[in-house]
């Protein structure tokens, strides 16, 4: 599936993060956009991805472990039936889009990660940038600590009420 896909002629909400099943990303990134999920798209926005440099494979099996409901019956959007209702997991694993984002970090000797996302969040609007989140503003190769402090549903949500018409 092509980027322009999903986003063509759609007001989307996009969040990356380093990987499926690590500590922040599992208890607060992912379980906090799901959590606000109805509220995000009552502010204008027609769809919400989590992007993470992992396989499908991977991605399916969090989302399940994260307990995202399953959507098994709508095709509207490009990744169903077989993705998620709410929150759609998008999996990078080559680090395509990441990279194509100028996004891609390593912590290759900090967490033995390799190349991943760096942590962000970002609104695009009919394929263009509307506004984007960048943990720290810039991205670090093997960052100690994880940041965590732009790219949550609580900025976001700050972000979409601050403009909503």
């Amino acid at each position: 599936i092509a980027s322009s896909d999903l986003f063509k002629g759609k007001r989307s909400v996009i969040f990356a993060l380093p990987g499926a099943f690590t500590p922040t990303c599992s208890s607060t990134h992912l379980p906090g956009y799901e959590k606000h999920y109805e509220e995000i798209r009552k502010l204008g926005v027609d769809e919400v991805y989590c992007l993470s440099v992992n396989d499908a494979f991977v991605m399916r099996q969090w989302g399940i472990h994260q307990g995202l409901p399953l959507e098994d019956k709508d095709a509207s959007n490009p990744l169903n039936p077989g993705n998620f209702k709410n929150v759609k997991l998008l999996p990078d694993g080559a680090a395509a889009f990441t990279r194509g984002m100028g996004l891609q970090c390593t912590w290759s000797s900090e967490r033995g990660f390799g190349e991943r996302s760096w942590r962000y969040s970002a609104v695009i609007n009919d394929n263009k940038i509307e506004k984007l989140f960048i943990e720290d503003g810039k991205v670090t190769q093997n960052h100690g600590p994880d940041p965590f402090e732009v790219s949550d549903a609580g900025t976001m949500l700050e972000y979409l009420r601050s403009v909503k018409k």
